[in-house]
């Protein structure tokens, strides 16, 4: 018996006034993978490809632990886009052969009249025909119990995007100003003083 799974989440960050415009900063979309999960679940496979590591999820009786592989881009409006591009789940053969993950999201940075805003928005859908013994579960708690635990995982990501993101930004317009200066004076070599007398 196969069973789907949805859950969706938005997102709006009031973005703080910096010397240099979150689009910037948006177009390294490896940046929001480090943002969305700590670095030790992070696998980088290309420029643009990650593993990510999932902590393990408890469905019912069942705990698994998906790893998933995501493509992530970016425009040059600063807009990034990520998509699941493949799953395993590490553990339990007869679910990992039989389970499909789709994910899809999106951020984008908007003008508004108090600054920019990053708004956003994720969709996750996973497909998945159940060991036998979940086929004698009615398919409404099977649902409503695989739905929450979906929306969790996007809530729980949501949350680590609210508080991690803007301080990432900061960061990295801290580092990139300290460069430009140091460019700035390397630049400029002063002109040593001659005593003359």
């Amino acid at each position: 018996m196969t069973t789907k799974f949805t859950a969706s989440q938005t997102v709006e960050i009031a973005v703080p006034q910096q010397p240099i415009p979150i689009q910037h900063y948006l177009r390294q979309p490896q940046r929001l993978v480090y943002a969305l999960v700590d670095h030790s679940r992070v696998q980088p496979l290309a420029e643009d490809i990650f593993r990510l590591k999932m902590r393990p999820l408890n469905f019912m009786s069942l705990s698994i632990q998906p790893t998933v592989d995501m493509t992530v881009w970016a425009e040059s409006n600063g807009k990034i886009y990520l998509q699941s591009i493949g799953c395993e789940i590490l553990g339990i053969e007869y679910v990992n052969q039989r389970f499909d993950l789709n994910l899809k999201g999106h951020l984008s940075p908007h003008q508004v009249h108090t600054g920019t805003r990053l708004q956003g928005r994720a969709d996750l859908e996973v497909q998945v025909e159940l060991p036998p013994p979940f086929s004698f579960t009615p398919k409404p708690i099977l649902e409503t119990t695989g739905n929450s635990l979906l929306k969790s995982v996007l809530l729980t990501i949501k949350q680590r995007l609210l508080s991690q993101l803007i301080a990432d930004y900061r960061r990295w317009v801290i580092l990139q100003t300290k460069e430009q200066s140091l460019s700035i004076d390397d630049e400029s070599p002063e002109l040593p003083i001659l005593n003359i007398e």
